[in-house]
């Protein structure tokens, strides 16, 4: 059972930052470079819709799977680095939770009145978050595997 939930863990760690990666490096590139702002907004609107749900179902597995680990393990014996992914990962939420309910939601609120500079607003507003969760999220890969 523990690898089962390893594995779960590891998968929805990989589609996260797996998901930030493309969107930060290869996506968000193209369509500022060729695609006009609405069309640009309304992409990019719909891409984060599709890609946050699937963040919000690798939250849910991320922390069952890891509440499930930590249950079954000695807390005492426990690597350093289960710790600090422990309180990067309560960050990284934080920071997505806010994303979610804060400029994603002007986001689409934006885009669906055709309100582009707002939209614009509320996108330029997501990248560092992003960038910021990125980052946190290979921190607590290194944590763990460099901090036993």
């Amino acid at each position: 059972m523990y690898e089962w939930m390893k594995f779960l863990h590891l998968g929805a760690g990989v589609i996260w930052l797996g998901g930030m990666t493309l969107l930060v490096f290869v996506l968000r590139p193209v369509v500022v470079r060729r695609m006009a702002a609405p069309e640009r907004l309304t992409l990019m609107s719909d891409v984060l819709s599709r890609f946050f749900r699937i963040v919000w179902f690798s939250i849910v597995l991320l922390w069952a799977s890891g509440f499930w680990i930590f249950s079954v393990s000695d807390m005492s014996l426990a690597p350093r680095g289960w710790h600090v992914m422990l309180g990067i990962g309560v960050l990284m939420s934080a920071i997505f939770a806010h994303i979610w309910f804060s400029p994603f939601k002007r986001l689409t609120l934006s885009v669906s009145n055709s309100d582009w500079p707002s939209a614009g607003r509320a996108l330029i507003q997501i990248h560092p978050l992003v960038l910021i969760n990125l980052v946190l999220g290979w921190s607590a890969v290194a944590a763990v595997l460099v901090w036993r």
